[in-house]
C-alpha cells in the first residue's frame, strides 16, 4: 500500500490541477548566485509554510508541509506565484521536512520521498522559469550544546538533506532560521563537506538581541563568514523595523554579502519578534501564529524596507513567514523592477470614487469626502 501511495504521489507531480495558472514561458537561466550579487540584488521569496497554512493546505503548530504529498500541484503553484511576483529564486520546500519534525507527526517513514518531492517540484519550476534553484536546511529544534547525542543527530539531519539536494543539482543552499550559532555552523559544515555550491546562512533573532549562546547577530555572522559562508544575515522572527538595527551592525562587521528576510509584521522595540507580539484587542493574547493579521505590514512598508536595506548594502533580500506574493512584488518593485505581476499593480486613477481619469463621473468624485 505504501508503494502504491508513493507512486500515486509521484504521478500527481506530473498532473496540473484544472484551473491553475499555466507556467510562465521559459526564460534564459539566470546567472549564478554570486554573479548576480556582484551586479545587483537577488530577491528570494520565503514563508511558504505560513502561506500554505492560510490557503488551507498546512496545519499550524507542527508546520510540516504534508501538502507535498497531498497536493503537490498547490506547492508548484505557490512557487509559480512567487516567481510571477518577482522572486529570483525557487527555494525547495524542505523547511521542516527533516527527520526530527517528521518524527513529531509520526511520518519519519516519509522522510526520503517527501524531500525528493519538494526538490523535484522546485527544480521543475526553477528550470522552466530560469530562476535559481535553492536547497534548504533549517533549525532542527533538538540542538543542545550539552548533549553529544543531539549534536550527532543534528549532523545526521543536515548531511541527509544536503545529499538529496546535491543529487538533483541545486544551484546553492539556504540554511535558515537558526537561533544557535553553532547549529548554523553545523549546517554550513555539511554544505561545505558534501557540496561545492554557494551557501547562504541566516540567523533568526528572538526577543533578545543575542543568539542562544550569547553572541550578537554581528558576531554570529562573523563566525559564519569565517567558516566559509558566502552570504550571511538574518531571516524570520523580526519585522522590518526591528531587524534593521541588527542589519546595520552585521553589514559593518562582515565583508561578504548580507541577507535580510524579515517577517512582514509590525514588530516593536518592546515586542521585537513576531512570536512576542500580543494583541490588545484580544486580552493581550499572544498573536502567534494565527492571530497576526492585525500586525501585517502594508506593501508600502515592505517597499520602504527594500529600499533602506539595499541602500545599506544588503543585496540578498526577501520576506519570510507571513509573506504573500503581493509582498514579494512590493519588494521587487522597490528595487526598480517590474516583474510580470506588476502588470496588475495598483492604479487608482481609474477608481470609481478616487480616480482622476476623465471618464470618472463627477457625481462620484464629489461624494468622495463622505465615503
Amino acid at each position: 500500500m505504501a508503494g502504491k501511495a508513493r507512486a500515486k504521489s509521484r504521478s500527481r507531480l506530473k498532473v496540473r490541477a484544472a484551473g491553475t495558472r499555466r507556467a510562465p514561458p521559459p526564460r534564459p537561466r539566470t546567472p549564478d548566485l554570486l554573479t548576480r550579487l556582484k551586479t545587483g540584488a537577488v530577491v528570494c521569496a520565503e514563508g511558504y509554510v505560513f502561506e500554505l497554512e492560510r490557503r488551507g493546505y498546512l496545519q499550524a503548530g507542527a508546520f510540516v508541509p504534508e501538502v507535498l504529498f497531498e497536493h503537490p500541484e498547490v506547492v508548484e503553484q505557490l512557487h509559480l506565484d512567487f516567481v510571477h511576483a518577482g522572486s529570483d529564486v525557487t527555494q525547495a520546500l524542505t523547511y521542516y521536512v527533516h527527520r526530527e519534525k517528521l518524527r513529531v507527526i509520526g511520518r519519519e517513514k516519509d522522510l526520503v520521498p517527501m524531500n525528493r518531492a519538494a526538490l523535484s517540484i522546485a527544480k521543475s519550476v526553477a528550470r522552466r522559469t530560469g530562476t535559481l534553484f535553492a536547497g534548504d536546511l533549517c533549525n532542527t529544534n533538538i540542538y543542545d550544546p550539552n548533549d553529544a547525542r543531539a549534536v550527532k543527530e543534528v549532523e545526521r539531519i543536515f548531511a541527509e538533506q544536503v545529499g538529496w539536494a546535491v543529487e538533483v543539482g541545486v544551484d546553492y543552499f539556504v540554511a535558515e532560521t537558526f537561533s544557535w550559532t553553532q547549529e548554523a555552523l553545523l549546517a554550513l559544515a555539511a554544505i561545505r563537506r558534501y557540496s561545492t555550491v554557494p551557501a547562504v546562512i541566516t540567523m533568526a533573532m528572538h526577543r533578545e538581541d543575542v543568539t542562544r549562546e550569547g553572541l550578537t547577530a554581528a558576531q554570529a555572522c562573523q563566525r559564519l563568514e569565517g567558516a566559509g559562508a558566502d552570504v550571511v544575515g538574518l531571516n524570520c522572527h523580526r519585522g522590518p523595523k526591528t531587524i534593521m538595527p541588527l542589519l546595520r551592525e552585521i553589514r559593518a562587521a562582515v565583508r561578504c554579502h548580507v541577507a535580510a528576510l524579515p517577517v512582514p509584521y509590525r514588530t516593536t522595540p518592546a515586542q521585537p519578534s513576531f512570536m512576542s507580539l500580543t494583541d490588545p484587542c484580544c486580552g493581550d493574547a499572544r498573536a502567534f501564529p494565527v492571530g497576526l493579521d492585525p500586525f501585517v505590514c502594508t506593501r508600502a512598508e515592505i517597499a520602504d524596507f527594500g529600499r533602506e536595506a539595499f541602500a545599506l548594502g544588503v543585496r540578498y533580500l526577501g520576506v519570510c513567514c507571513g509573506a504573500g506574493p503581493h509582498h514579494i512584488r512590493a519588494l521587487a518593485e522597490s528595487l526598480g523592477r517590474k516583474p510580470p505581476a506588476s502588470r496588475y499593480s495598483v492604479d487608482m486613477s481609474r477608481h470609481a470614487f478616487f480616480g482622476t481619469n476623465k471618464r470618472i463621473r463627477k457625481v462620484q468624485t464629489d461624494y468622495r469626502s463622505r465615503l
